[in-house]
C-alpha cells in the first residue's frame, strides 16, 4: 500500500510540474523538419546570414561586459564615489535610473528626436542602429488579413519593406497576428507614445536578418500560427511550416535589441535566441506569467552558437514564472543588473559549457525550500559541469538563494578602472529596473 502511495505521488509530480525540456526546438526531429522546408531561397539566406553574424562576433567579451558595468557604476555611484541617484524619480528632473534610460529618456521632446533611441544600446548588441538611417513609417491600421500582399499602414507592410525604417504607431492598438511576423533587416518597431498590443495570434520571427531594434510593445498570449504562403520580404514570399509559438523569435540573426518589451503568456518561449545569433541585447523588459522563458541555443549538437553573445540587462522576471531565465546552450551570456522577484523551479540553466557571467543581480528565491538554487546544469554529471565558466559577482541573494559556481575565478578581470561598483551593487537593483516593461511614454514629457 505504501508503495502504490508513494507511486501516486509521484505521478501527480510529474502532471503538475512543467518538463524541464517541453521547447519544440530541443528536439532533433524538429531541426530534420526545418532543414528540409528550407528551399533554395532559405538556404542563401543562411549562408549570408551566417558570414555577417560571424562578423558580428565579439573576440573579447570580458572587456565588452566590463564597458556596461562601467557606465552603470557612474550613474549609481557617481564620478567622486558618491550615490548619484536623486533627481531620478517623479518629482526630479528625469525618471531614468539606468544608462541606457539616460540616454534618450529626460528629453521631453523625445517623440520629435525618436532616432536618438538608436544611439543607447549597450552590450553585446552595442552596434545595432535599427530603422536610423531610414524614414518614418506610421502604422494606420491594426489589421492583418493578408499575408501576401499586405495592406500598406499594416505592421506586417512594413516591417515586409527593403531598407531601413523606423515604425511608428499613429494611435494605441491591438494588433493580431494571423501568422508569424516576418521581418526584414534594418527595422525599428518603436511603440512609444501609445499602447501597443501584440496578442491573441502568432509572434515576430527574425530569420537570417539583422540590424532590428524592437521597443516599448506589449507581447502576449501567442499562439503557433498554421502556416502557409507568408510574405517575407518586399520580393518573396514562401511556404512557411507551423510557426513555433514564440514571443520573439530570433534565428540565425545578428545586431539585435530589445528593450522595454512586456511579455508574458506565449505557447512556447517568451524569447528564443537560436542558430547561431549573435550580437543581441535585451534590456529593460519585464516578464510574468510563463513557464520556460527565455531559450538561447537549442540544440546540443549545433556548435554554430559557440559565437552567441547576449546582454540581458536591467529587466524584471516577475510574477509567476517557472523556469529558464534564461536556459544557455554553448555561447557568452552576460546578466547583469537583472531583478529576479520569481521562479519555481529554478532562474538560470544550461548545458554545452555556456560561459555564464552574472553580475550585480538580485536574486529572490521562493519559499520551496527545493528551488532555492539559482542554477541549474542540464543533464551534465558534475565532473563535466565544475569546468564550465558559471560566475556570481557581487549578486545579491535573498530568502537562501544561493548561485552554484564553476570553473575558474576571474582573478585578473579585465574590466576597465572605472568599474567602480560596491560590495553589494544587487542592492541597488530595484532601482536600476524600477520602469522595466512597455513605458507610458507621453509627447512633451521625459519619458
Amino acid at each position: 500500500m505504501a508503495k502504490l502511495c508513494s507511486f501516486f505521488l509521484f505521478l501527480c509530480f510529474m502532471v503538475i510540474i512543467p518538463s524541464f525540456d517541453a521547447n519544440v526546438k530541443e528536439s532533433e526531429s524538429y531541426w530534420d523538419e526545418k532543414n528540409k522546408s528550407m528551399d533554395a531561397y532559405w538556404k542563401e539566406k543562411a549562408v549570408i546570414a551566417e558570414k555577417v553574424n560571424k562578423a558580428a562576433f565579439f573576440p573579447d567579451p570580458y572587456a565588452l561586459s566590463g564597458n556596461l558595468t562601467s557606465s552603470v557604476s557612474e550613474i549609481i555611484v557617481g564620478s567622486k564615489g558618491r550615490r548619484n541617484l536623486k533627481g531620478q524619480h517623479k518629482g526630479g528632473r528625469c525618471l531614468a535610473t539606468n544608462p541606457i534610460d539616460r540616454c534618450w529618456r529626460c528629453d521631453p521632446n523625445w517623440e520629435k528626436n525618436r532616432k536618438k533611441l538608436a544611439d543607447c544600446v549597450q552590450g553585446f548588441g552595442r552596434e545595432t542602429v535599427g530603422g536610423k538611417f531610414g524614414p518614418i513609417y506610421v502604422v494606420t491600421d491594426s489589421s492583418d488579413n493578408d499575408m501576401l500582399n499586405p495592406k500598406q499602414g499594416t505592421l506586417r507592410h512594413a516591417v515586409t519593406r527593403t531598407g531601413p525604417l523606423w515604425i511608428i504607431f499613429k494611435r494605441s492598438m491591438f494588433i493580431r497576428l494571423n501568422q508569424e511576423l516576418m521581418m526584414t533587416s534594418d527595422k525599428t518597431i518603436d511603440g512609444r507614445g501609445v499602447d501597443i498590443y501584440i496578442t491573441a495570434g502568432a509572434g515576430i520571427t527574425l530569420q537570417f536578418i539583422k540590424n532590428v531594434i524592437i521597443h516599448g510593445v506589449k507581447i502576449h498570449n501567442i499562439v503557433s500560427g498554421n502556416g502557409g504562403l507568408i510574405r517575407d520580404s518586399e520580393d518573396h514570399f514562401g511556404l512557411r511550416t507551423r510557426s513555433d509559438g514564440d514571443g520573439i523569435s530570433i534565428f540565425g540573426s545578428s545586431n539585435i535589441w530589445i528593450d522595454h518589451v512586456s511579455m508574458r503568456r506565449c505557447e512556447d518561449g517568451l524569447i528564443d535566441v537560436v542558430m547561431g545569433s549573435t550580437a543581441i541585447t535585451i534590456s529593460n523588459s519585464h516578464f510574468t506569467d510563463h513557464n520556460e522563458v527565455m531559450l538561447f541555443g537549442a540544440s546540443d549538437s549545433f556548435s554554430g552558437d559557440e559565437i552567441m553573445q547576449i546582454t540581458l540587462a536591467f529587466n524584471h522576471f516577475g510574477k509567476r514564472l517557472i523556469q529558464r531565465m534564461p536556459r544557455c546552450r554553448w555561447g557568452f551570456i552576460h546578466a547583469v543588473n537583472n531583478d529576479y522577484t520569481h521562479w519555481e523551479m529554478y532562474a538560470i540553466g544550461g548545458s554545452m559549457h555556456p560561459t555564464i557571467i552574472s553580475e550585480g543581480n538580485r536574486f529572490i528565491a521562493p519559499d520551496n525550500n527545493f528551488a532555492k538554487e539559482i542554477t541549474k546544469r542540464h543533464y551534465t554529471a558534475e565532473a563535466v559541469w565544475k569546468n564550465w565558466q558559471w560566475r556570481s559577482i557581487n549578486d545579491e541573494y535573498i530568502n537562501g538563494a544561493f548561485f552554484t559556481e564553476a570553473g575558474p575565478k576571474l582573478t585578473n578581470r579585465p574590466f576597465s578602472r572605472k568599474d567602480m561598483m560596491s560590495a553589494r551593487p544587487g542592492a541597488y537593483v530595484s532601482r536600476l529596473t524600477r520602469y522595466a516593461g512597455s513605458l507610458k511614454c507621453r509627447k512633451g514629457k521625459p519619458c
